[in-house]
């Protein structure tokens, strides 16, 4: 198996990951902990996480010239990114903000082209609207989630969430070709933990420990160990061999494994139109996929 299909293979079990992430922290949000209290949670613990690897990684310096686009990673890929989901979905239904977020590729596209000088392909552009065609059908005809207080805040500060996951995947993309992920990801999530506290640590001291239930704790423990550090390291190395709209096209398959999750725990069922929307997402990802035989993606 080559470098290229272990990454794909890695981006297809983050969108997993995120899939069940948008249930799994929903249950904690905001009946046992405030939006920004998991947040602090999930950064300190990632951070810990990180830090540990030191010990396995290479034994890298950072040029100091890099640590201004370390902080920029930082600021979009964990402060603004993680600040505004976390709130926003306190405020809508997972299904809708997971709609919210395939409006990502479409971002780092643009930024790629703008940013990057990637040229734009006509096979990658019908793949991104193929599987956003899918991914809208899952969801406007799908159940949604009753009683959200303040769904079009709640949809506005995922729509921030996913910009500023596309501004992050444009920033890293030097770091991950220049260093292993290994050596700066730590310093991405500490200074993260910077950014984070100050919004955060007024509903952190606010959390009752005692009347969280086992089963709220394992959640917390999901978001810190498999959506925060499993995933954010995987999405790290499989960057490595994938260009950054490549990546970002597998949020499309989050929905879906949203979905599949919830039939699983017999939550919903299984219709024409979701299978029809399954074989457009993955139409989808397909194209987006493909490597051109003439270039070295």
């Amino acid at each position: 198996m080559n470098k290229r299909t272990l990454a794909l293979l890695g981006a297809t079990f983050v969108a997993l990951i995120y899939g069940a992430n948008f249930t799994i922290a929903k249950d904690v949000m905001p009946t046992y902990v405030k939006p920004y209290a998991f947040i602090l949670i999930r950064v300190i613990g990632a951070s810990i996480l990180f830090w540990g690897l030191t010990f396995f990684g290479p034994k890298e310096k950072i040029e100091l010239n890099d640590f201004p686009r370390i902080i920029a990673a930082s600021l979009f890929g964990v402060a603004i990114n993680q600040l505004s989901f976390f709130k926003g979905l306190s405020y809508t239904s997972p299904i809708s903000a997971s709609v919210i977020m395939v409006t990502a590729p479409i971002v780092v596209l643009i930024l790629s082209a703008i940013l990057l000088k990637e040229r734009i392909e006509f096979k990658k552009v019908m793949g991104i609207l193929i599987g956003l065609t899918g991914t809208s059908i899952l969801i406007l005809y799908g159940k949604d989630i009753q009683n959200s207080p303040n769904a079009t805040l709640g949809n506005f500060l995922v729509f921030v969430n996913a910009s500023s996951y596309a501004v992050y995947l444009i920033i890293v993309k030097k770091l991950i070709s220049k260093y292993h992920a290994f050596t700066f990801i730590k310093w991405i999530y500490t200074f993260g933990l910077l950014f984070t506290l100050p919004f955060a640590i007024g509903e952190f001291n606010e959390i009752n420990w005692r009347t969280i239930p086992t089963t709220i704790y394992y959640n917390i423990g999901f978001v810190v160990l498999f959506t925060t550090f499993l995933a954010y390291l995987i999405n790290l190395m499989a960057m490595k061999e994938l260009k950054p709209t490549t990546l970002s096209v597998f949020i499309y398959l989050q929905p879906l494994f949203a979905s599949i999750i919830a039939i699983s725990l017999q939550k919903d069922e299984l219709n024409s139109i979701k299978l029809v929307s399954a074989v457009l997402i993955f139409i989808g990802v397909y194209l987006v996929t493909q490597k051109k035989v003439i270039n070295n993606e």
